[in-house]
């Protein structure tokens, strides 16, 4: 191919007619010789009279230039010009693509696939063997060598991930012989990439693929001096860049709301930016995550856990506080612990309750009044948390001492117990380890806690139940009683250093974080983690999407402890008991580095220069060049009269209304497939099977017309393409061997239609001579659709599924073919039989496939004048064959429709009735 600049041509020999025009200028220009003259006395008769057409001695230039500029782009059309031509890149030998597909490369994601297209094409017209690996999900055995057109249909399922690859290179160091790599990055370093590097370096030449763009980390948030401080982490570090942090969460009706909105300003120079959130407490608490707006990738994603959610505590003495020195005030060393992890409310107990805090603390309150008790019994009812703690006025009063008080969880004695006064002959007790079942269990009691004093617990045979701490020498010290969704605690001592050391002590801050009191401000370290097993309850993608983690296994907590994100810890939430913990992309120390590439090693950008054929315009404008040419000679030639000026007006007219003509084809497209009830069929480029499908769907079409209230129109084909498929409430789609893959816009229509209701028919028309799931080239090829598809888990027809009686009753489902290998929707797993019923309630909607091979559409497909195009089996019995296919493409129609309205009970009567039950 000849080039010249950005313009290259296929046949540049052609150009050489080029050189003629100046002679057919010279030809066109040439003027006839003078005519001889002859004098004739007739032509005295003519004098006088004028000629009304008109004939010019010579053409005008600029009529001779417009004539030429169309031979030009004729010439220059045939000869192939191609805007952009790619050269193929020179190599032999195998070729192995790798991909980083990490989360700082899901934005353009589309476009790396783009240019691995483009390397599979060169490597096609090069016949070289390709394999394709994305580095965080690597093959579980050798390399994967295969032809480009193999891997041209794998790429939709190629995915980025939401964490960087982990030490790549031992997989790399484990394949044998000799390949080229090319090697598309995501731009960020990451551990264990040198070595990586060194391992493509050893097998072949290596061609980096990057293009410069700066990617942004969202940092895990943190609550400090009454404010949420957010902070994010960039590269390249470069000039002033400001972005926007969302804050997103639930409103009080449980939808998913921005809560909040705070611009972040990256200083120029500086890889680390950090905003202040201000935020009440309710509305704090409310935050599920924190994104980058703008930004589609999981590393613009920072979720939260319980260390930002703050719990609301009210704390209220049994005297007043004002009254004693701070140190001896019954609040005060539950203020110290608890106001660095917890939001403390003060006031009055019927005012705290409208508040209707997490926790509600009563330390040495005795006596509430009715109303009072009342309130707090029916805030604990619905899942508060009542702590309280002894004192001499609990001591000295008659609570609990007859009957167990509602909001104590067990029964007292009179009194008090003292064990280490001066009154008394005993030494101080110290505590008890805690046993497992306790939820202190794994807590170091120190040796200088011990207790002077207690309220002591009368026995009970419920008393060993509701112990969850307690003494030396076996005495309750905290005990525990559940109430409705909430519970109550007792710590059997005072609040203060008056009965006991405990409060002076770390572990007496350990066990508030245990009660659920306070919030835990730090991730648990391995220690704590060891032994547990947490499950994943929403886990996060490359792009930032959170996703129902349910059905993933449970990780352990060592595993937990590294918070690393991986393919055996997806960056999420995950729950253990009543603590939730985030596992996020970005950590709170991380910092993010360009990659950056040694000099031997040729980097290119990622931008794709696509070639652009030029033929098609250049005999376009030859053509309209010409036309004007036609209506200016009549213009010059004074013959753009009367029918002359009609025709040149029409072909004007055509010109400037070709856009307008293919936007009206549009617009009756649409109305074509909305006005009226159209059965779709997907176009397979394969103009027997389409034409074979429009006559099946028009039969079937037909058969609703007369047997049902249905009244379709002719059915419409659908390119995936272009069309909009949501006008359709079905769409069959016929299965070949060599139909092309829609694209990932195709794919995502499709997606949105099963999504919102539609249902598609695959027939791969092969039941004849394969079974479902089987390997033949039409099967091969439905599975290779189907892989990027949001389609269910799949089961074949159940005898009482609601498509064996929408409109006819049925248990075969033929077509040209025979087979029974009919699924769809599979049943949800609590489907059973109820007694009196005789369909189980399977699906609350439309199945949104349906999967078979029994060829329907050549069953049902009829000629214009209504005969049966196709032979279906053999005399009566193949009749009575296509009778039955025609009745179950009644029951799908019918069920695309109307949807399960058959397994209402309204109709079991008449149903039991038809079947003679």
């Amino acid at each position: 191919m000849w080039s010249i600049g950005p313009i290259g041509f296929a046949a540049p020999w052609l150009l050489l007619a080029l050189i003629a025009l100046p002679i057919l200028w010279l030809l066109l220009r040439a003027v006839p010789p003078a005519p001889i003259r002859r004098r004739f006395p007739g032509v005295a008769l003519l004098l006088g009279l004028s000629d009304d057409e008109t004939q010019s001695d010579r053409t005008p230039w600029w009529l001779l230039l417009l004539r030429l500029l169309a031979v030009a782009a004729a010439i220059i059309g045939f000869a192939g010009p191609v805007l952009n031509p790619q050269t193929a890149r020179d190599g032999t030998g195998d070729l192995v693509i790798a991909l980083d597909a990490t989360w700082a490369g899901a934005a353009t994601w589309q476009a790396k696939i783009d240019r691995v297209e483009t390397l599979l094409q060169e490597a096609s017209v090069a016949d070289r063997r390709v394999a394709v690996v994305t580095l965080t999900d690597l093959p579980k055995q050798d390399l994967p060598f295969g032809s480009p057109s193999d891997w041209q249909d794998r790429l939709p399922n190629l995915q980025p991930k939401p964490w960087q690859p982990i030490e790549p290179a031992i997989y790399f160091d484990a394949q044998s012989g000799s390949f080229e790599t090319y090697w598309i990055s995501d731009g960020l370093d990451y551990d264990g990439r040198d070595a990586l590097l060194s391992t493509f370096e050893g097998f072949g030449a290596v061609t980096a693929f990057q293009t410069p763009r700066q990617t942004i980390g969202l940092r895990p948030a943190r609550f400090e001096d009454g404010q949420v401080l957010v902070s994010a982490t960039r590269t390249p570090v470069g000039n002033t860049t400001e972005t926007t942090i969302t804050a997103v969460g639930l409103d009080p009706a449980g939808v998913e709301r921005q809560l909040a909105t705070v611009p972040m300003t990256f200083e120029a120079g500086e890889g680390v930016a950090e905003t202040a959130m201000v935020l009440p407490p309710e509305l704090r608490n409310r935050i599920t995550r924190f994104e980058l707006t703008g930004t589609r990738s999981a590393g613009a994603v920072s979720l939260t856990d319980d260390a930002l959610k703050r719990r609301e505590v009210a704390l209220i003495a049994g005297r007043d506080e004002r009254e004693s020195l701070e140190l001896l005030s019954p609040l005060y060393y539950l203020r110290e612990a608890l106001e660095p992890t917890a939001d403390i409310i003060d006031g009055a107990l019927e005012d705290i309750l409208l508040a209707n805090p997490d926790v509600i603390v009563l330390a040495d309150v005795a006596i509430l009044t009715d109303i009072e008790a009342q309130g707090v019994e029916d805030w604990v009812e619905n899942g508060g948390l009542l702590l309280r703690f002894a004192g001499p006025r609990l001591a000295a009063s008659d609570l609990g001492r007859n009957e167990e008080d509602p909001l104590l969880p067990v029964r007292l004695r009179s009194g008090g117990r003292s064990v280490g006064g001066a009154m008394s002959w005993g030494e101080p007790k110290s505590l008890a380890p805690f046993d497992e079942d306790s939820p202190f269990y794994g807590l170091e009691v120190p040796d200088d806690v011990n207790v002077t004093s207690q309220v002591m617990a009368q026995p009970d045979p419920t008393l060993a139940d509701r112990v969850i701490a307690q003494l030396a020498d076996g005495t309750p010290m905290v005990t525990r009683k559940p109430l409705g969704q909430g519970q109550i605690v007792l710590v059997h001592v005072t609040a203060n250093a008056e009965w006991s050391s405990l409060p002076l002590s770390g572990l007496f801050v350990q066990m508030l974080e245990r009660l659920a009191v306070s919030t835990r401000p730090t991730t648990p370290d391995a220690t704590e983690l060891e032994g547990t097993t947490w499950l994943p309850n929403k886990v996060l993608d490359a792009y930032g999407r959170l996703d129902d983690g349910s059905a993933l296994p449970g990780v352990a907590g060592e595993t937990l402890a590294t918070g690393r994100a991986g393919p055996d810890l997806q960056p999420g939430l995950y729950a253990g008991g009543d603590r939730q913990l985030a596992i996020n992309v970005i950590g709170a120390e991380t910092m993010l580095n360009t990659a950056q590439w040694p000099a031997r090693i040729a980097v290119e950008g990622m931008a794709i220069t696509r070639e652009t054929a030029l033929k098609g315009w250049l005999l376009a404008a030859a053509v309209g060049l010409l036309l004007v040419d036609v209506i200016a000679s009549l213009a010059v030639g004074g013959r753009l009269r009367g029918p002359r000026a009609d025709v040149a007006a029409a072909i004007a007219l055509a010109v400037l209304l070709v856009p307008d003509l293919a936007r009206a084809q549009e617009d009756d497209f649409a109305i074509r497939a909305t006005s009226e009830v159209v059965l779709g069929h997907v176009i397979t480029g394969d103009p027997d099977t389409d034409e074979a499908t429009a006559a099946g769907l028009l039969g079937l079409s037909q058969t609703l017309f007369r047997r049902t209230s249905i009244e379709p129109a002719a059915p419409l084909g659908v390119n995936l393409e272009t069309d909009e498929l949501a006008f359709f409430p079905f769409l069959y789609w016929p299965i070949t061997a060599d139909q092309p893959l829609p694209s990932r816009e195709a794919y995502g229509k499709l997606n949105r239609y099963l999504r919102s209701g539609g249902m598609i028919m695959f027939d791969t028309a092969d039941a004849n001579t394969a079974r479902f799931g089987s390997s033949s080239p039409e099967g091969r090829k439905l599975q290779a659709i189907a892989r990027s598809l949001d389609i269910p888990p799949l089961e074949p027809i159940p005898s009482d599924h609601v498509l064996t009686r929408t409109f006819y009753l049925l248990q075969d489902f033929p077509g040209r073919y025979p087979s029974r290998d009919v699924w769809v929707e599979a049943a949800p797993p609590d489907a059973e039989q109820i007694e009196g019923m005789p369909f189980r309630n399977l699906n609350d909607g439309v199945t949104p496939v349906i999967i078979g091979g029994n060829d329907w559409a050549r069953a049902w497909a009829v000629t214009p004048s209504g005969a049966r195009m196709f032979p279906v089996g053999r005399g009566t019995a193949g009749e009575r064959q296509r009778e039955y296919a025609l009745r179950f493409g009644v029951n799908v129609i019918m069920h695309v429709l109307t949807g399960n309205y058959k397994s209402d009970q309204v109709h079991v009567p008449d149903l039991l009735d038809r079947l003679g039950q």
